[in-house]
């Protein structure tokens, strides 16, 4: 959540690896959390939404204008998930933001949004790679169009328990 919503980022020392203790400027980081395997592929996943914050221009082009945010649903509060559009000076790079805030997995989730007709995950946070059950993903949404006149589509998405993807 906190590298794709607008705004300045905070990350604080030693949250890159999962550190189990709260940063002290009298004693180093633990370090040898590394050595596990969780901590490890947490450290490859911050390294890897740091790269999408940097390589898509939605998420810092317009972060702090009211031009580059925009709520794409929030009436599944009993679902407890989220969908918001980051956009950039190019409608083409766009991103659809899903955030999956329950441990139950939610398969085939449709999401209704305007302009692309086509998306594809660039980030999913249950990948195996970043210590997730690898179970759940989404290479090409299925996309409709639904209302033709205002450009409407339906997004068909998979979501992972507790997760995050991105689309693009």
């Amino acid at each position: 959540y906190m590298f794709t919503h607008p705004g300045a980022k905070l990350l604080f020392m030693g949250d890159e690896f999962g550190s189990s203790r709260e940063w002290n400027y009298k004693s180093e980081l633990p370090w040898d959390l590394l050595q596990f395997e969780s901590h490890r592929l947490l450290k490859d996943c911050v390294r890897d939404l740091s790269l999408l914050l940097r390589n898509e221009p939605a998420l810092y082009e317009k972060q702090f204008a009211n031009g580059g945010f925009e709520w794409v649903d929030l009436n599944h509060r009993n679902e407890c998930v989220m969908v918001y559009r980051r956009k950039g000076l190019k409608e083409a790079d766009d991103v659809l933001v899903i955030l999956n805030m329950t441990p139950v997995i939610r398969r085939d989730w449709k999401i209704y949004t305007y302009g692309k007709k086509a998306w594809k995950e660039i980030f999913n946070s249950d990948l195996k790679k970043y210590w997730g059950t690898g179970d759940v993903f989404n290479p090409e949404p299925e996309v409709k169009l639904v209302d033709k006149n205002n450009n409407m589509f339906e997004i068909n998405v998979h979501l992972p328990a507790l997760g995050a993807i991105v689309l693009k």
